[in-house]
């Protein structure tokens, strides 16, 4: 497996003590699969997916990526699992201002060694950003920004890809023509896809759901 995830566990603190997010979940993911993650706003499928890109701890429990417990990780081996093996796409961009759209495409793919021009060229015509290369983001409309995040993450080539939403910013034809983009190049590059939605209709196209309510897998 890919990514194995046993027993997580994570609450977070309140004025009347530790509120719990995740009770104890557990599942796994193979390589070339891909998973969709649904549940209801606040039943912990954001917290989830940080926790295993490493941005949080869990306060029990493991995650396993490739073999590795991230928990036994130190900071510097976190960040380069996330540089070379796991790639995010957020709801928040987090493109460079300062970088043009291309340069913010090829980011990722360079840090991890793997940029490759006639790909990224290839990845902003099916992208809708081929016009657009010479711009920064402030010049994109959240819809473009949104592909500029997607486009970035598949650049690089992750074993494993994690996205909050990522069509969350675009319209239903688009969306579902980028989901399409994704679906194939994962099916392309082996790697494992896990995907939070609250679309049915999306998550219907992946090979398999994980359905969360109050922090537990139904």
């Amino acid at each position: 497996m890919l990514l194995t995830v046993e027993n997580l566990q994570k609450s977070f603190p309140s004025a009347d003590g530790p509120v719990p997010v995740l009770r104890g979940v557990s599942f796994s993911l193979a390589a070339g699969r891909t998973l969709a993650l649904t549940g209801e706003s606040g039943s912990g499928k954001s917290t989830l997916l940080h926790l295993c890109a490493g941005l949080d701890a869990p306060d029990a429990g493991r995650i396993v990526i490739e073999g590795r417990d991230i928990a036994a990780q130190s900071d510097a081996g976190r960040a380069a699992m996330r540089r070379d093996t796991v790639g995010l796409v957020f709801q928040q961009f987090n493109l460079i201002p300062s970088l043009s759209v291309a340069d913010n495409l090829s980011f990722h793919a360079r840090l991890a060694g793997r940029d490759d021009p006639d790909r990224d060229a290839a990845l902003a015509e099916r992208l809708g950003l081929a016009a657009h290369l010479a711009k920064f983001p402030e010049q994109l409309s959240g819809g473009q920004q949104q592909r500029v995040a997607i486009g970035r993450v598949l650049a690089a080539r992750p074993h494993l890809i994690l996205a909050d939403e990522p069509t969350g910013n675009l319209d239903e034809a688009t969306g579902a023509a980028v989901l399409d983009l994704m679906l194939e190049l994962v099916a392309e590059s082996g790697a494992a896809f896990l995907m939070v939605t609250h679309s049915e209709r999306l998550a219907a196209r992946l090979d398999a759901r994980l359905h969360l309510r109050a922090g537990q897998v139904e």
